[in-house]
């Protein structure tokens, strides 16, 4: 494969968690793969008073393999410099620093900026790069921004804040990463659906009844208890992530593989969702929070008894939400999206269930719909839920599975999300980053539910014992007799725990 052109990539916030935890083992297992630039610079900036080797050493410590001459020879393209603050100023000292490491180096003047900082940094960061004409591209160089979520806390931030980085960068300059969609199953979705024959025509609101999103996680706030109470599930997890993989199951076919046809695409499902009214959100919104309870033999804290958290808190660590795209291909068609904290088990899964036969002749001992699971994460694969025939006398089904996981391929290399999404946007390929009126449309759905919150507090927020699927009014928002969640594990409260791909 041909190699990228050479480049320098600027790490804003190079001495936190995510530089240490996710880009430096990402860009490592590029480099170990051969992938990146054949002469390339990473360049840390932060406010902590590093020196190249004490940077070097500290951004190596999440990396497997850290003595062998890869790792060694991969240290060598780690810079450090010093930042007191993100000012013109000190953006003056920065870009003196990148000329002086291109003529040493010779890595050209192409440049990728990673805003791996708090948002409140986004504006700051990117005035002063503007200040120092730092966003300029040559006729045969470029230039391009790389922005972590969240973007923006409401529709009106996320719209102001694409309104000032589009005064300064263009908008194809402008790289708003979402992980979520550097996963392989998740890319898998697309191609699913469009290079099978047997799926494409059953894609629809004529044999598909619901399809259901779930991203849980087994963990609670940790430490992110700041953070987290400003911001909640819906906030952190629904607008981008859930909303993404909605997009890639409900779009129709782009008319290439261009990034803007796929990212057209997108934006008309976020157009094509129904927008709650106030008086809807109730019930096709249920929000929960997580409280103490014995998993196991350990007691483990409620929410509001965590790290930085407010006593009286109303902060969801829950969201289930019932939506509709109205649109020719999903009129009808319920979608259920849910994602929280301290659930029983981590996983991440796209769910299409498909209508049952009009005309039941057998009995049915197991199950009812014909399921297509995604695993997104952990296990990553598929599954076909189809019904055969128990071996004896008489005609009992029972529900079989038919799956395919990504760990069977021997020997095929399997890149992580942050891997895939730094070399797209080394290659200048947008197709898995956001733009910015995609961006918008998402809040745009999600806010009136913020703002139904905010206006009537009357609106409940459930509580839900840690270690379980949430509050059970949650089942409540699938209507149909005899339908729930799918619970691909069982409540670890409960005798053991077990999960199913």
């Amino acid at each position: 494969m041909e190699k990228p052109e050479n480049c320098t990539i600027v790490i804003f916030g190079a001495s936190g968690d995510l530089t240490k935890r996710k880009l430096i083992p990402a860009l490592y297992k590029l480099f170990q793969h051969n992938l990146l630039p054949e002469r390339f610079t990473v360049l840390g900036a932060a406010r902590s008073d590093l020196t190249d080797k004490k940077f070097r050493d500290s951004a190596l410590q999440f990396v497997e393999e850290k003595k062998n001459e890869t790792a060694e020879n991969f240290k060598r393209h780690l810079y450090y410099l010093s930042l007191r603050e993100y000012s013109p100023a000190e953006f003056a000292r920065l870009n003196k620093k990148l000329k002086e490491l291109n003529e040493e180096l010779d890595t050209g003047e192409n440049c990728i900026y990673y805003l791996a900082t708090p948002p409140g940094a986004f504006e700051d960061i990117a005035i002063a790069l503007g200040v120092e004409k730092m966003q300029f591209q040559g006729e045969k160089s470029w230039k391009r921004l790389i922005i972590e979520k969240p973007f923006g806390e409401s529709l009106q931030t996320a719209r102001e804040l694409n309104k000032r980085l589009c005064k300064i960068f263009n908008e194809n300059q402008i790289y708003r990463i979402d992980h979520y969609l550097g996963k392989e199953t998740v890319q898998n979705i697309f191609v699913t659906r469009f290079s099978n024959g047997i799926f494409e025509p059953l894609w629809n609101r004529n044999y598909v009844n619901h399809v259901e999103i779930t991203a849980a996680e087994k963990d609670g706030i940790g430490t992110r208890g700041g953070y987290y109470d400003g911001t909640g599930a819906l906030r952190d997890m629904v607008q981008n992530h859930l909303l993404q993989i909605l997009a890639l199951i409900a779009m129709e076919p782009p008319a290439s593989l261009r990034p803007e046809a796929i990212r057209d695409e997108k934006l008309k499902v976020f157009e094509s969702l129904r927008i709650m009214r106030p008086e809807d959100v109730e019930s096709r919104v249920i929000r929960g929070q997580y409280v103490a309870n014995k998993i196991g033999r350990e007691i483990v804290a409620g929410y509001r008894e965590e790290m930085g958290v407010g006593r009286n808190s109303h902060a969801e660590t829950y969201v289930a939400i019932k939506l509709f795209i109205d649109n020719w291909r999903w009129g009808g068609v319920p979608f259920y999206l849910r994602t929280g904290k301290r659930m029983p088990t981590t996983v991440t899964e796209a769910v299409i269930h498909f209508r049952p036969t009009p005309h039941s002749l057998f009995r049915i001992t197991d199950g009812t719909f014909n399921q297509l699971v995604i695993r997104i994460q952990p296990d990553e694969g598929m599954l076909l839920k189809v019904s055969m025939k128990v071996p004896g006398r008489g005609y009992n089904v029972q529900e079989i599975n038919m799956d395919f996981h990504y760990s069977e391929l021997s020997g095929q290399y399997v890149p992580g999300a942050y891997e895939r999404l730094l070399l797209d946007a080394i290659e200048g390929d947008a197709t898995l980053y956001a733009r910015g009126d995609a961006v918008e449309a998402s809040w745009k759905f999600i806010q009136p539910v913020l703002d139904a919150w905010d206006k009537y507090p009357g609106i409940k927020l459930f509580g839900y014992p840690a270690g379980t699927w949430g509050p059970e009014n949650a089942d409540d928002l699938i209507e149909e007799s005899g339908l729930t969640w799918r619970y691909p594990c069982r409540n670890l409260t409960g005798e053991g725990s077990y999960c199913e791909l």
